[in-house]
């Protein structure tokens, strides 16, 4: 089973009580908790029944069975969510299962290669865009009508600061799709609004996770010098970030892309320079 490090004091609570999630790309993918996996647990720790979909069945069964032994419900669905049929398949399973759909975490994506638009190769352009934005379409297609029979819902979608700025990497499709989810939260939520669905994204930061464990140690650390707070994100701060989502506390909220970056977005270049090593007068911790 996959560690849960991070987030060693298990808090409960009925946050989500009585809600009904799924949550995608939910699987355990390594020693690292990912987003989707932390989402999961926290959303049953807070009362949710989960329904936790990934690609690879072993994987959504680590999180189910890390959720069960803490006393939550959640069960696995096997399924690619790319695909129209396995999406439709998935709200129809969800509402067979434990009655309704109140949350939707749509957590799928894909970094594609690191390529200006002038680089990029054709086929890894739609893959990236397939993974990231058509997956996040698709699985909302048809979770919103099983959520207007429940009465109302929140989505939430997966972002990135890359979607709003250029990022560490030169990744124009990853960074594409992402702006496109960012533009696809505020229409949705307009679109479906009076159906009582609330639509907000999460643009991760820094986040130490999965997606970027391979990468070397000197730039690990540059990155977390770049953040005006000076720590890593892990995917727990984005979960919780997803749990307020879910939850009644956001109820007047709908729309908006949050950012769970240390503050990274809301500072220049120049203004780390003393962070970063440049100049002096301010420390570099």
């Amino acid at each position: 089973m996959a560690a849960v490090s991070g987030e060693e004091t298990v808090v409960k609570g009925t946050r989500l009580a009585g809600k009904v999630a799924i949550v995608t790309g939910g699987g355990s993918s390594g020693e690292l908790v990912g987003t989707g996996q932390a989402a999961a647990i926290l959303f049953a720790r807070q009362g949710a029944r989960v329904l936790v979909v990934d690609r690879d069945s072993a994987n959504a069964g680590e999180t189910v069975a890390t959720i069960e032994a803490e006393g939550g419900q959640a069960s696995l669905l096997e399924a690619d969510v790319t695909d129209s049929e396995a999406c439709q398949a998935m709200a129809d399973s969800v509402v067979a299962r434990y009655g309704a759909l109140n949350i939707l975490f749509n957590n799928v994506g894909l970094g594609g290669p690191r390529a200006t638009v002038v680089e990029v190769d054709e086929e890894a352009w739609d893959q990236t865009l397939k993974a990231n934005l058509k997956s996040t379409m698709l699985a909302s297609k048809y979770a919103i009508p099983k959520m207007i029979e429940a009465g109302g819902g929140s989505i939430i979608n997966i972002a990135s600061v890359d979607g709003i700025r250029a990022g560490v990497w030169e990744n124009v499709p990853y960074a594409a799709a992402k702006g496109a989810i960012v533009n696809l939260t505020s229409h949705m939520a307009v679109h479906h609004g009076r159906d009582n669905i609330r639509v907000n994204s999460i643009a991760p930061g820094m986040i130490h996770a999965p997606f970027v464990s391979s990468i070397p140690p000197q730039l690990r650390e540059l990155r977390r010098r770049g953040s005006p707070l000076g720590i890593e994100g892990t995917a727990w701060d984005v979960a919780w970030a997803g749990v307020f989502f879910a939850s009644d506390e956001s109820r007047y909220i709908s729309g908006v892309t949050m950012a769970v970056d240390g503050g990274l977005l809301a500072a220049t270049p120049l203004s780390m320079r003393f962070h970063l090593g440049f100049g002096e007068g301010r420390g570099q911790q």
